[in-house]
């Protein structure tokens, strides 16, 4: 465990070369530090000003120095505790963006008092600082890996501490209806009305109501963060590869007239209209007596057991065979997107057999037909729309799913307890255990092991 006190230093930029490179200083004492490696480049009578003379917010031109020698020259940030993103003094330092450079100038703050910063230390001490709750501290990680609108705004909201208002109103109802009960039983004498046991059902069902509410959009927030694991299928030459090609933009899988050219799972990640595609190019479904095929085929079958969204294509310039309607019967209860391919020839296969909302004739080698896939993709998986992202829709991580589920159970206990006419100090139980578990969602009550979990998948430098 760190010192919270001491002066922590990293780079907070990523660790390749680019224009800028930021250095990051925090902690009591990091002024008077910086004041021994920085040199402003105006004398005083100019307005030159050490950092531990400066205002926060303010910024000044100078040079790091070594022992008289100047390593580069640069922008130091001075920002004064608590008006900053740690509430402790932090000082930034923009320097040229050479690696060994940023590095050279880390290693010179260590040499001079400071601490190596541990990962997420920095927003850690936010936390600690109450700058953040645990929750806007999670959302930090969100922002920096959006991978597209509909999890940024998640991440935004999240950050700007809307699912600690939303967890906030739930605790605040279940806390005032303990109160309640708490005053009934704790002053019998007094005139207390007793709440009716209609009134605790209702209040109770509304909180697990809002929960519901919140766990609704899990499974859609996991796949737009995470990513939705996608398979390519069908059976051979159909152009699989030509699709996973097209859709990527650059030729990553090989494209031969001859079938049973993929014989291995070709993986790649792709960003579509705001979709995050985990891509997976399969080998053609077919009996085959090749050995290498054969597993490649099995790989393939494995792969879409577990697909979340599976992109049936089918060769749309020969009829169907027997293994195209395999293939089709035993997605039907699985989401998925029909793509029938060579659009650019002229078509065999049945149209009649094809209709619904997941059906695209496209011609992948000439790039046609694919602008709408996004939003068929949204509609087979009940994702939001371009034109719906309002902005107003928080997906929740894994550890506040868990509270939140943890928390609607013990609801649902003291439903129960009530319409079996148990007393009401056993409902006063398990509403006590829901508050709990709201409590360590929003960080109020949390145990320095799950403080540590959540830092653990910190960069150095935030």
């Amino acid at each position: 465990m760190s010192d919270y006190r001491a002066v922590i230093a990293a780079i907070s930029t990523p660790p390749a070369p680019g224009g800028l490179a930021v250095i990051r200083l925090s902690g009591e004492g990091c002024f008077e530090l910086s004041d021994r490696l920085f040199k402003p480049a105006k004398s005083r009578e100019r307005g030159g000003r050490l950092p531990s003379q400066m205002e926060g917010y303010s910024c000044q031109y100078g040079y790091v120095v070594c022992e008289g020698r100047t390593i580069d020259d640069v922008i130091l940030t001075a920002f004064k505790a608590p008006e900053s993103y740690t509430g402790e003094d932090t000082i930034e330092i923009s320097c040229h963006g050479g690696l060994y450079l940023a590095r050279r100038i880390l290693r010179l703050a260590v040499s001079l008092g400071a601490s190596p910063a541990q990962p997420g230390e920095f927003t850690r001490r936010a936390l600690l600082n109450g700058k953040l709750s645990l929750t806007q501290a999670e959302a930090v990680m969100d922002i920096i890996g959006a991978d597209g609108e509909a999890a940024l705004s998640s991440a935004r909201l999240m950050h700007s501490g809307e699912l600690a208002k939303r967890v906030g109103k739930i605790k605040d109802r279940i806390v005032s209806i303990l109160s309640s009960l708490a005053a009934w039983c704790d002053y019998p004498d007094e005139d207390i009305p007793l709440l009716s046991r209609e009134s605790l059902e209702k209040s109770v069902g509304e909180a697990s109501g809002e929960i519901s509410q919140i766990l609704n959009d899990y499974d859609n927030g996991k796949m737009l963060k995470d990513g939705i694991t996608t398979v390519i299928a069908g059976r051979p030459n159909v152009g699989k590869s030509t699709l996973m090609n097209a859709l990527l933009g650059y030729e990553r899988a090989i494209v031969t007239p001859s079938a049973g050219t993929t014989r291995d799972v070709i993986e790649e990640t792709l960003a579509l209209d705001g979709l995050k595609l985990r891509l997976t190019d399969t080998a053609g479904l077919r009996q085959t007596e090749d050995p290498a095929e054969s597993i490649g085929i099995k790989m393939a079958k494995d792969r879409l057991t577990s697909a979340e969204l599976v992109l049936a294509v089918i060769d749309g310039s020969s009829p169907l065979t027997q293994e195209d309607k395999d293939i089709l019967a035993e997605l039907k209860t699985r989401p998925a997107v029909v793509i029938v391919n060579k659009s650019d020839l002229p078509c065999e296969v049945d149209k009649e057999y094809f209709s619904g909302e997941n059906i695209l004739f496209v011609s992948a080698k000439a790039g046609e037909g694919l602008e709408r896939l996004p939003d068929v993709i949204r509609k087979q998986l009940s994702l939001p729309t371009v034109g719906a992202r309002d902005g107003s829709v928080i997906y929740v991580n894994e550890r506040q799913r868990n509270q939140l589920v943890e928390a609607q159970r013990q609801l649902g206990a003291a439903l129960q307890a009530l319409s079996q006419g148990e007393t009401l100090d056993a409902v006063g139980i398990c509403l006590d255990l829901a508050a709990e578990a709201l409590l360590i969602l929003s960080g109020e009550r949390v145990t320095d092991s799950v403080v540590d979990e959540v830092f653990s998948r910190f960069c150095v430098g935030k």
